[in-house]
């Protein structure tokens, strides 16, 4: 027997946004899309939900956060969960350098000059480094955008989608998923097929369209590189697409 298809809420509406990157001007542009969007349809519950990594390998991280502080726009409310660069942000200002080494390795180094920080022809490899820097980016971030990514969520919920970061593992109840797992995972969930007790709405892994799969969907679409942020509306049973 074919199970029943996933739905939203009742008078729900949920527009989910994929990985922004510092990509400002693509959530500006994505979030006037959604609100034309939203206009046009009967639910009166409208809610964003960003998945997390809005900062990092674009150069406007801090904008991204500036943005997500204020306000939704009238009518919405919004959800904003942790993705894996916000938990190597974190990590890196709690003190863990080998945290911070990681991120910038992967594009964290773009977040530095946002807060005014410069490494110059230093090695950031170096512990010494690493340390400094660490000083006056905490030091530099305001106390606003700090307590911003501190309250991020790992996930959330919402009918019968579950909406995370990265994924969940296989075999794991939902009640019992391990955050790292939730910021992180890639394998075993992006080849699983199993049923996982809820639709997994996701980013993290980059695809070049959107994955509309039977357990998860994946709208992580690279958009610090290919320009294309992509946003999935849930409506009922009903899902559509929107792109920068």
């Amino acid at each position: 027997m074919t199970p029943p298809a996933a739905r939203t809420p009742p008078d729900t509406v949920i527009y989910a946004i994929g990985d922004v990157h510092g990509r400002s001007d693509l959530l500006q542009a994505l979030t006037a899309r959604i609100v034309e969007d939203a206009a046009a349809r009967r639910s009166r519950q409208r809610r964003l939900v960003l998945l997390g990594d809005y900062v990092s390998r674009g150069t406007g991280s801090r904008r991204v956060i500036e943005t997500l502080i204020a306000p939704p726009p009238a009518g919405f409310s919004r959800v904003t969960l942790r993705g894996n660069h916000e938990d190597y942000w974190l990590r890196f200002l709690d003190g863990d350098l080998d945290a911070g080494r990681r991120w910038f390795l992967w594009g964290g180094l773009a977040v530095l000059p946002d807060y005014g920080v410069e490494i110059g022809p230093r090695d950031w490899h170096a512990d010494a480094t690493l340390a400094d820097v660490r000083r006056q980016l905490a030091a530099a971030v305001p106390a606003s955008h700090l307590a911003f990514v501190r309250a991020t969520r790992t996930s959330w919920r919402s009918g019968d989608y579950l909406f995370v970061h990265a994924g969940v593992r296989p075999g794991v109840a939902l009640a019992d998923q391990d955050e790292h797992d939730l910021m992180w995972i890639r394998q075993p969930f992006i080849g699983s097929t199993a049923d996982h007790g809820a639709v997994v709405v996701h980013g993290h892994c980059i695809v070049d369209e959107p994955e509309l799969c039977a357990n998860r969907i994946g709208i992580d679409t690279g958009a610090f590189e290919s320009g294309v942020l992509t946003c999935i509306a849930l409506e009922g049973e009903r899902r559509d697409i929107l792109q920068t």
